[in-house]
């Protein structure tokens, strides 16, 4: 790109513009997954919708590539590119809360830890993630799995409206009553559609919770797992969880002798009245004696951010994932095999319940599909040294072979790794032609397909 063009997209920015050379590059280039080494030719921090406006606009009128960028973690790399132009949505995190209508509205590039500390406060919270440093975008944009879904729903679910600049440069309101067809796909489409650059949602009373993680020894799994299967189906919505495999992190409650072992572990959260919450747990302590438990009230966002230290930035990542309807014996059985040899304490399996009010939810209400399945299961490949990588993605290959012919055939989006590009289709089941039909009205030439693509 010649330097005029560069000065040219200068200003037309108010937020900085970093190109190879500048002294913040090397940093602003990096995304969560250290396997992703790609060197834009251009970084825009955003400032604000009009930054976003005239990044799209100055990316399509010079044939350039365009990423989007929130929280920075997708898997696949998909908030870089190589000799392109990523927009940066890292300065744009505000979170504005109305207590009065329970509402609140992030900016595109906000965490659900930002989300989570502006809620807290007036004791309220929307489905988020697991890790509060995910961005609140990607997640929505995908469906939004997490604690509250069984009570409250998909992330998407209790999205009200959204702030949409689209592949023309054009910022647009979607909601049931603008342009309600974007926004039926930008709930679980992904970034097929535009950046988001705002998302209103509807807000709940959850201000503290009782849970924690729960590890019990690894011969209890099978036992564990029958019992969730079980119990999931009829338990109080106030109730999410999950089970996980994984190795103990030399954390304080749990002893010092048995760090780095791996166990079966059960992750509760609790959003009903406390003095419930022990019987609502008891099933899953029925199971075995805990080895080591750090379960209690703390505030929703403690719980949400729990485990971030378990996934900084640069580790190496790889994932996969699958819808479940039923955990049937035989995919209990591949679970037991394979699960028990987590390569690291980064890594893990979570097989997270999506019933409740995720199934009130028509198929076809959302873009996301799946709501009849009762569980999303995702084999979270992650660890430090790039020297693991050939064993590691190996495991994660391994058990998802064993797993997948027990699994509905498509995944959650959020889950998916580089080379699942082949599944979009299945992911989407009969809502996939729906999504390229609202394509095309938006993206006819695909400007936005570093993502989980839906072609035009």
């Amino acid at each position: 790109m010649a330097a005029p063009t560069i000065e040219t997209l200068h200003e037309l920015v108010r937020g900085p513009v970093i190109i190879a050379g500048d002294e913040l590059y090397d940093d602003a280039r990096v995304v969560h997954n250290a396997m992703i080494d790609r060197s834009p030719r251009a970084i825009v921090r955003a400032a604000n919708v009009g930054d976003v406006m005239a990044a799209v606009r100055f990316a399509r009128d010079n044939g350039l590539e365009i990423a989007v960028r929130g929280g920075g973690h997708s898997v696949p790399g998909f908030g870089t590119v190589d000799d392109g132009v990523v927009i940066d949505l890292s300065g744009m995190r505000s979170v504005w809360v109305d207590p009065a209508t329970r509402t609140a509205r992030a900016e595109g590039g906000a965490t659900w830890g930002d989300f989570n500390a502006a809620t807290n406060a007036f004791g309220l919270a929307t489905t988020g993630g697991i890790i509060s440093t995910t961005g609140v975008g990607g997640l929505t944009l995908g469906g939004g799995i997490g604690y509250l879904d069984r009570g409250f729903g998909l992330s998407c679910d209790n999205l009200l409206s959204a702030g949409v600049v689209t592949a023309d440069g054009h910022f647009r309101v979607a909601s049931p009553d603008e342009n309600p067809d974007l926004f039926w796909a930008l709930r679980g489409g992904g970034g097929n559609f535009g950046v988001v650059v705002s998302f209103e949602f509807r807000l709940h009373p959850v201000a503290d919770i009782y849970g924690g993680p729960m590890f019990f020894e690894l011969d209890a799994a099978g036992d564990l797992l029958r019992t969730y299967r079980e119990y999931i189906q009829s338990a109080p919505e106030q109730l999410g969880g999950f089970p996980a495999f994984q190795i103990a992190p030399p954390l304080p409650f749990i002893p010092e002798s048995r760090h780095g072992e791996p166990f079966i572990a059960f992750v509760a959260c609790w959003t009903g009245a406390p003095e419930e919450a022990e019987r609502a747990l008891q099933p899953i302590r029925d199971v075995a004696p805990t080895v080591a438990e750090h379960v209690g009230p703390m505030p929703y966002p403690a719980l949400n951010s729990a485990f971030d230290a378990l996934v900084p930035p640069g580790l190496q990542h790889y994932w996969k994932a699958n819808f479940v309807t039923e955990l049937t014996d035989e995919i209990i059985a591949a679970h037991l095999e394979h699960g028990p040899k987590v390569p690291a304490v980064n890594s893990t399996m979570h097989i997270y319940p999506i019933n409740g009010a995720c199934h009130r939810v028509a198929p076809d209400e959302t873009a996301f599909a799946y709501r009849d399945a009762n569980f999303a299961t995702v084999i979270a490949g992650m660890w430090p040294d790039p020297a693991d990588n050939d064993a590691n993605v190996q495991w994660v290959r391994d058990y998802y072979a064993a797993t997948a012919p027990h699994s509905e055939e498509g995944g959650y989006v959020n889950f998916m790794a580089d080379d699942d590009q082949g599944r979009i289709r299945s992911n989407y089941k009969g809502n996939y032609d729906r999504l390229v039909d609202v394509k095309r009205r938006y993206d006819p030439d695909n400007l936005f397909h570093l993502n989980q693509n839906i072609r035009p």
